[in-house]
């Protein structure tokens, strides 16, 4: 059986529907993540000299994250632990922040998480991130295989 696209649907796999829904949601995740890579360049060059690296160092992790996310847009089954390590620690700071929520910056920071944990954990489930644990997992980066042809 081939799609219309004349390739055939792996076991395991998702549907192209879901694959792209996912991607997109991965994707925007890192057009946000680089909006607030210069958000953060302006805050920082307006801080306190006491907060001029911690600043700086935030801005410039927003390029790592934005790099995750797009690296998941692309190739979503391709990434040992990285879809875990960026649910871990996006669920974990926002879990911070609500406990924290009298702090400043907490009430604004555990909605922003909560929204890429919740999109990474719905792009996660779409694409079906957990396949890149399995042994030779592979896929192109358009997610696409050849049909192949029998004899």
């Amino acid at each position: 059986m081939t799609t219309e696209a004349g390739i055939r649907p792996t076991a395991g796999r998702p549907s192209p529907l879901a694959d792209r829904i996912g991607r997109t949601l991965m994707a925007v995740n890192a057009v946000a993540a680089l909006v607030a890579f210069a958000g953060g360049i302006m805050i920082t060059a307006n801080v306190s000299d006491d907060r001029l690296v911690t600043e700086a160092w935030r801005t410039l992790a927003y390029i790592v994250f934005a790099g995750i996310w797009a690296i998941l847009a692309v190739a979503p089954r391709r990434q040992w632990g990285l879809w875990e390590l960026l649910l871990f620690q996006k669920g974990a700071i926002t879990v911070y922040c609500f406990v924290m929520w009298d702090k400043p910056d907490a009430m604004q920071t555990a909605f922003i998480d909560l929204f890429v944990v919740a999109t990474t954990a719905v792009a996660y489930v779409l694409c079906r991130g957990w396949i890149s644990w399995r042994t030779g997992a592979s896929e192109s980066a358009d997610s696409r295989r050849p049909a192949t042809s029998t004899g």
